[in-house]
């Protein structure tokens, strides 16, 4: 049977450097690989070709002596006569030496492999606390002590699992490795050791409280620093705060998420709040000075004669700290005019005095909106 030209199944040109030679065969490899095409013969038949030719193209004695003399320079009564390029390794070992199989690489992350080696020390678990701040705490900033339930390292063996006096020895079923092979077909996959747990190591007496694991739950005070500007969302990073690692591995992180309840009178948008005050009628027609609330106390804000309901008046500076310290925002008030209820007669009767006394110039807003609509009465 005659074989593709290696360029040609790699689908690369013959001037490919290194790194596309690489490139096309991790995508290729991909895609025919065994374990994605179970029972696929042509795609089995492709995947070793795909090797082939990366094994080729990818060594540079091989590659030159493969563009001078083709398939021949690898044929054995071709190569024992020129001194030789060498023999062809396992396809599925040149797939795992691209992608990094048995030690974390691609190859582990597309087919299940184990990722890191579990005899070694292992960094413990990064964990997560839901916490709920006040709308002021968030915006003005605080400090807060929360407990938190995380594994902690057994003082009583001091993460070792191993009962004092006691010993640890190799796993009898993995001889160590922490790992078994079992087939699946024409190629082999390690599956963590399920008598040691992928340690590697088995104890004669484990320690009673943490029950050999090294671990026990243990509630935690630890303080935080919530700054000011924060908003619902936002992730606060406690570093060496997560779970105690394994083997005498670093702690993970705890990463608090802030959650922030409503306000009853401020609203934020960003660094900006909005808030509604509500004005008489007779505040907003002849004007005033008015108290509104911050969230650092009062301010006063001017309403000019004739102000109307939704007008929004701007506190500069009176709004949220940005969180990387750019200032602050603003305050926005916005005017509701409330209508007086439950009026008295001389209060009905004064205000009929009132009306009667108006013309169309004291409502300018409502003579140019029916002036509009006027065709629509007829």
């Amino acid at each position: 049977m005659t074989k593709r030209d290696c360029y040609e199944v790699l689908g690369v040109p013959r001037e490919a450097d290194d790194d596309a030679i690489k490139k096309a065969y991790r995508k290729m490899a991909v895609k025919f690989h065994p374990d994605k095409n179970p029972g696929d013969k042509a795609a089995e038949e492709s995947f070793k070709e795909l090797g082939h030719a990366y094994e080729v193209l990818s060594d540079p004695q091989k590659r030159a002596a493969y563009d001078q003399y083709g398939h021949a320079a690898f044929d054995v009564r071709a190569r024992a006569g020129r001194g030789g390029a060498g023999g062809f390794h396992d396809p599925f070992e040149v797939f795992r030496e691209v992608f990094g199989g048995g030690g974390g690489g691609i190859f582990d992350e597309f087919f299940g492999g184990q990722r890191h080696d579990p005899t070694q020390p292992q960094r413990g678990e990064d964990l997560r606390y839901d916490m709920e701040i006040t709308f002021e705490e968030a915006a003005m900033g605080c400090e807060r002590e929360i407990s938190v339930n995380k594994p902690e390292r057994c003082e009583v063996c001091e993460g070792s699992g191993v009962e004092a006096g006691s010993r640890t020895r190799n796993c009898p079923v993995c001889q160590g490795r922490g790992q078994v092979i079992s087939s699946r077909g024409i190629f082999s996959i390690a599956q963590t050791c399920p008598q040691c747990q992928g340690a590697g190591r088995v104890v004669d007496k484990p320690c009673q409280p943490c029950r050999g694991v090294g671990r026990r739950e243990k509630a935690s005070k630890i303080k935080l620093r919530i700054p000011a500007g924060v908003d619902t969302g936002a992730r606060l990073r406690s570093t060496g705060n997560g779970a105690s690692g394994l083997r005498g591995g670093p702690p993970g992180d705890l990463y608090v998420v802030l959650h922030v309840k409503a306000h009853e009178i401020f609203e934020r948008d960003g660094d900006d709040l909005l808030c509604e005050v509500p004005v008489s009628i007779v505040q907003a027609t002849l004007g005033a000075e008015v108290e509104v609330p911050t969230l650092s106390g009062k301010a006063l804000i001017h309403l000019p004669a004739g102000t109307q309901p939704g007008s929004v008046f701007r506190l500069k500076g009176k709004g949220v700290k940005n969180l990387q310290g750019h200032g602050h925002g603003d305050l926005h008030v916005r005017v509701s005019v409330e209508v007086p209820t439950q009026l008295t007669t001389a209060q009905k009767a004064k205000l009929q005095e009132f009306a009667e006394l108006c013309d169309e110039s004291v409502n300018p807003i409502s003579k140019s909106f029916f002036e509009k609509a006027k065709n629509l009465f007829r």
